[in-house]
């Protein structure tokens, strides 16, 4: 039985302490993500997931399971990439977050959504620059 967006776990997320205090970058990405759209359909994705971690980092085993969960879930997009953005961050509460959700081809459209918390209108003070371009972007098929 679909479930709805308010039905989403963030309590599957689990946090594991940082093992260090200095400057990292993980960068996860999601391949095969899967949720339902609004009409019920599956919606298939690639996430890319650059996160900055300051005292949590995440537990990978927790965010696959995560990303399964979304699988039954009545939600667009839109909403979907907001609501994954915040359950990151309350979770882990990283120096920085970057999640980009690659939207496959439906009806002759696909869709790019990304949220980063560098960006003045969530908050953050801009100091990363690396977001502005398409440079950033095509690293990912180099790095993974």
């Amino acid at each position: 039985m679909p479930k709805l967006y308010k039905e989403i776990d963030k309590s599957i997320l689990v946090a594991l302490p940082n093992p260090t205090k200095e400057a990292y970058e993980i960068k996860v990405k999601i391949p095969e993500f899967t949720f339902l759209g609004v009409q019920e359909q599956p919606d298939f994705a690639t996430i890319f997931l650059t996160f900055y971690p300051k005292g949590k980092i995440i537990e990978l085993k927790s965010l696959k399971q995560y990303a399964y969960h979304l699988r039954d879930i009545v939600v667009s997009y839109e909403r979907l990439i907001n609501i994954f953005y915040d359950h990151l961050m309350e979770v882990y509460e990283p120096e920085r977050l970057r999640l980009m959700m690659i939207c496959n081809p439906r009806g002759g459209i696909s869709s790019k959504l990304t949220i980063d918390s560098d960006w003045a209108a969530r908050g953050g003070d801009e100091r990363f620059k690396d977001w502005g371009g398409q440079a950033g972007d095509d690293n990912w098929s180099v790095v993974m």
